[in-house]
């Protein structure tokens, strides 16, 4: 029986915030195979997020809060083991997909506790652990999910109009994370966990997000007007901007009181931009434009 704390920290429902790299892969799949779309999914969101935070739940041992979690319980020994039952079965079920996503499930599985365990612990390193994260959370998954959905052989992935959106997700998680880390400065200097947020500070991880979010944005606009239409590219702006006016307001906010990059904040930022980039995602898949 699992228990309440594993459960927990497996941190299922925190799989909608990576959700937007799988419904832009989904978008802009010219030939969708439903099986393998509806399979990817459950496996992505379900098993092998949830042990990657299991994971990293485990060897982090947070006692303040992390994403996802105000107040994380204690952790056990069958957390360890929980994720790697969900890393095991997100294995199993890659299999049913074919072997290129199952290879890319694997190297996502490897990263990931690359950047937690203490033999290698890449989050002690402020650029090589910002780096894979957003590598293979964005790029990775991303070419991961537009094979298996449209079942492509795997050369048909190397050509511009696939390999531009999949770094655009990879500069948008790049953008993304650091804000993630912005109010765990103190547990993460108390395990010697040098973060890039931390390296920049408060006021430097708003700026240098504001700029690679930038130039993340500036990107979409320019994927969906030469791919696509004038129409997306405009659509696009238009419902990202709830983000833009809250991290400003956030910006301002942490100008007056540097308490205020706190998780509350940091989890309310995530949840908008989440929200804004599925609702513009799902609206590409199932409305005619």
């Amino acid at each position: 029986m699992i228990n309440t704390s594993t459960w927990l920290h497996l941190r299922i429902p925190f799989s909608f915030f990576l959700l937007p790299v799988y419904l832009f892969a989904l978008s802009i799949s010219a030939s969708p195979h439903i099986y393998p779309a509806v399979l990817i999914f459950f496996i992505l969101h379900l098993f092998l997020y949830p042990a990657s935070n299991g994971f990293n739940s485990y060897f982090d041992k947070d006692e303040k809060s992390i994403g996802g979690l105000k107040d994380p319980p204690k952790v056990s020994l069958q957390l360890y083991y929980t994720s790697l039952v969900f890393d095991l079965v997100a294995l199993l079920l890659s299999l049913f997909v074919n072997f290129y996503f199952l290879l890319s499930v694997l190297a996502y599985g490897l990263a990931s506790k690359a950047y937690s365990h203490p033999s290698i612990r890449l989050k002690k390193l402020p650029v090589a652990g910002w780096l894979v994260t957003g590598f293979f959370q964005g790029f990775v998954i991303f070419l991961a999910c537009v094979q298996g959905i449209n079942q492509l052989p795997v050369h048909d992935l190397f050509q511009i109009p696939i390999l531009f959106p999949a770094a655009l997700s990879t500069i948008l998680l790049w953008g993304s994370y650091p804000m993630t880390q912005i109010y765990q400065h103190d547990e993460d200097k108390k395990r010697g966990d040098i973060t890039l947020s931390l390296k920049l500070g408060v006021n430097g991880t708003f700026v240098f997000t504001a700029l690679v979010f930038g130039l993340a944005n500036a990107g979409f606009i320019y994927y969906y007007y030469t791919y696509y239409s004038l129409k997306y590219a405009i659509i696009f702006q238009l419902l990202l901007m709830p983000v833009l006016i809250f991290f400003l307001y956030w910006f301002t906010q942490v100008q007056r009181d540097p308490g205020k990059a706190n998780f509350q904040k940091a989890m309310q930022l995530n949840l908008i931009s989440s929200l804004a980039l599925n609702t513009i995602f799902s609206l590409f898949i199932f409305v005619p434009l």
